[in-house]
């Protein structure tokens, strides 16, 4: 982050930290309103959605922020206020992520099946082996009941979830989030360093997230990464006994470590007319891309893992799996690109 650039001018840390809290915390509360509002029409259930989503992204920020500037707040009630965000942002996502894998992975078996059409690749990666072999008629009969079981069991975990977001949001746990989130729109318990000046105690805090982020991207294996779907990778994806959930781990961590970085820009950053995307959102989105994919063909092996289930729909579920970790690696070189042009043009 180059903190130093941003203008911080002779500002107090608090004269930041608390307008971008205050900020952060309407938004959850008006959010929150919004979804109490929506009706039970289809349209109210989009408003519903839009509402819920908004209410994550102004948990995350707040927690977030609260992560990377905590040394400047009240520590106690900053780590109890994290938890508390970190559980409902956690809970209300669950069934946008139920559902989210259920359609990538639908949309997966028909294009591999033929029977939905190409889809485009990810940005910067070739077109996977997978989808560039034509379907046998295994494939195809296995598809069909592929979809059957995935939908059958992911429609499930999403109707637990969407029950168990319904009861987060009715709680009294909950109840007491929006009281804490309410009191911070109007009052940030701040500690003492943050009456300090921000180019002293805030920015070194912000250049820490960003040190933070480098070093778990210089961890990662960006030479393979640099190969479209290199062999050594889907070896580890692809073997019986996989490797795949460890090997993802690293990619996860930066994607969080990436967020809290860019939360700590906002915190600086005075509001600007709209511009094309910068590296570090298309980065962002990459990693998004790996984290839905991963996750994608965690739930295919884990439908393959079904008992008793058709060696037809065994195997669709196998191709599909490859098909997901082939998107794996097609997001990672994608991240790799983004990430070695925006280091090249880094000051």
């Amino acid at each position: 982050m180059r903190a130093q650039e941003l203008q911080a001018g002779d500002l107090l840390a608090r004269d930041l930290l608390a307008p971008y809290l205050h900020s952060r915390a309407s938004e959850f509360l008006r959010s929150l309103r919004l979804h109490r509002e929506s009706g039970q029409d289809p349209q109210g259930a989009a408003d519903a959605a839009e509402a819920t989503r908004a209410l994550r992204g102004a948990a995350r920020r707040i927690s977030g922020t609260l992560h990377t500037f905590r040394p400047l707040t009240d520590t106690g009630w900053a780590d109890t206020l994290r938890g508390e965000l970190a559980w409902l942002s956690g809970t209300l996502a669950r069934e946008h992520a139920y559902a989210g894998r259920l359609n990538r992975l639908l949309e997966a078996l028909n294009r591999l099946s033929g029977a939905g059409g190409g889809t485009s690749a990810a940005p910067g990666a070739r077109e996977s082996t997978a989808s560039r072999t034509q379907p046998t008629g295994t494939l195809t009969v296995g598809a069909a009941r592929a979809g059957a079981l995935l939908e059958r069991q992911l429609t499930l975990a999403r109707t637990r979830a969407h029950s168990a977001a319904l009861q987060a949001l009715g709680s009294s746990r909950f109840h007491a989030v929006a009281d804490a989130v309410a009191l911070l729109a109007s009052d940030v318990p701040l500690g003492p360093a943050a009456a300090a000046p921000a180019a002293e105690v805030l920015a070194p805090l912000a250049v820490g997230a960003e040190q933070r982020l480098k070093e778990a991207v210089a961890a990662l294996p960006l030479g393979l990464a640099a190969h479209p779907y290199n062999a050594e990778a889907l070896v580890h994806g692809l073997a019986a006994t996989p490797t795949s959930e460890a090997q993802d781990a690293p990619w996860h961590q930066v994607r969080l470590l990436l967020r809290l970085h860019h939360y700590a820009q906002e915190t600086f950053a005075v509001p600007t007319a709209p511009t094309a995307p910068t590296g570090t959102c298309l980065a962002a989105q990459a990693l998004d891309r790996h984290r839905d994919a991963a996750e994608a063909a965690g739930a295919a092996a884990s439908a393959a893992r079904t008992p008793r289930i058709a060696p037809a729909t065994a195997y669709a579920l196998g191709v599909l799996h490859a098909d997901q970790r082939h998107e794996v690696e097609a997001a990672r070189f994608a991240f790799q690109q983004v990430w070695q042009r925006t280091a090249a043009t880094a000051p």
